[in-house]
């Protein structure tokens, strides 16, 4: 049973790996204009035999189902292919761009967990409270707000007004010492904090729900008659429970993210995989752009793995084996 289990995930994930690629490689194709003429002929400037020969070597004077195999048989090498726009290698390109949009985004989630929960574990507490109901109201307005927007409101604030943050770009100093961390920091505070705002409200109203059910439920009916303090109730016993559901979301958040960082970064001007998708999809650049949706693809895939392997380590009620037993563990 565990086997198969496995097997049905395993399969599950392929098929999505296998549809999200094939759309990845028909989208592009499916816009209008064309990348050499966009990039070398739009004016003029180049003979039609030399376009031709350009189309040749980015395989696109080809049939769309050749392109397709070819596709799939560079894919499976490992071989992204080659950027029209930068004339290097898309897999060369993507680790540039990268790392950078993966600190981003960990940092983010991270954030975005931990203050999503505090906070949604004390609107629960404060429940049917002023409070409550002011923090679940601002949340929403918030929560409302394109990310953009955000984005703009914090660079107004923090760093044309107060100067305290820079407002673009990730690094303005070269090395790896001291000086370069703390600047790579500093840069980094008002895009994550523009993602923490854009991401938190889920995190909040499902945290304020599952510790709201937590604190109805049986255990802590008996923590409150042995006398405990409703904060040590709320701290040592509820909110580890009320975590558990909240943690499903992060693989939802990640999808997010990586697919918001196309405007937050945009808006920064933050070398990661958003900007550099932004940037090919106004230039056209195809092989980028399937190499660029095919590594959020495998993000956003990878997260939900991660979310499979660790939920039963962490809530043991879910796994197969207790489920078929039906052996209720504490």
């Amino acid at each position: 049973m565990k086997s198969g289990r496995l097997l049905a995930r395993i399969g599950q994930y392929a098929l999505v790996l296998w549809a999200a690629a094939t759309l990845n490689f028909a989208l592009p194709h499916l816009s209008q204009g064309d990348p050499i003429v966009y990039l070398y002929g739009e004016n003029g400037d180049l003979a039609p035999e030399l376009l031709e020969e350009l189309r040749a070597n980015y395989g696109l004077d080809r049939p769309i189902l050749e392109q397709y195999g070819a596709f799939w048989a560079d894919l499976v090498r490992g071989d992204l292919g080659t950027s029209v726009e930068f004339n290097r290698p898309v897999v060369d390109i993507l680790l540039d761009y990268l790392p950078w949009t993966v600190a981003l985004a960990a940092v983010s989630i991270l954030l975005a967990f931990l203050i999503g929960n505090l906070l949604g574990a004390w609107a629960a507490w404060r429940r049917g409270t002023r409070r409550d109901a002011g923090a679940v109201v601002a949340v929403l307005l918030v929560d409302a707000m394109p990310a953009f927007w955000i984005g703009m409101i914090l660079v107004a604030v923090f760093a044309v007004q107060l100067g305290v943050f820079p407002s673009y770009g990730a690094a303005a100093i070269d090395g790896r010492g001291i000086g370069w961390f703390a600047d790579v920091a500093a840069r980094m505070v008002l895009p994550v904090a523009t993602m923490v705002v854009a991401t938190l409200g889920g995190f909040f109203l499902l945290a304020r729900a599952a510790m709201v059910t937590v604190l109805d439920e049986p255990f802590v009916r008996l923590a409150r008659a042995k006398g405990l303090s409703e904060r040590r109730i709320v701290l040592r016993h509820a909110w580890r429970n009320a975590l558990l559901p909240v943690y499903t979301n992060v693989t939802l958040a990640v999808g997010a993210l990586l697919s918001g960082s196309v405007v937050v970064e945009t808006v920064f001007a933050y070398p990661g995989i958003g900007r550099l998708m932004f940037n090919a999809v106004t230039a056209r650049d195809y092989p980028l752009l399937q190499g660029g949706f095919l590594v959020i693809t495998v993000g956003i895939v990878a997260a939900n793995v991660l979310a499979d392997l660790t939920y039963p380590i962490l809530d043991p009620r879910v796994r197969p084996e207790q489920r078929a037993s039906g052996v209720a563990v504490p």
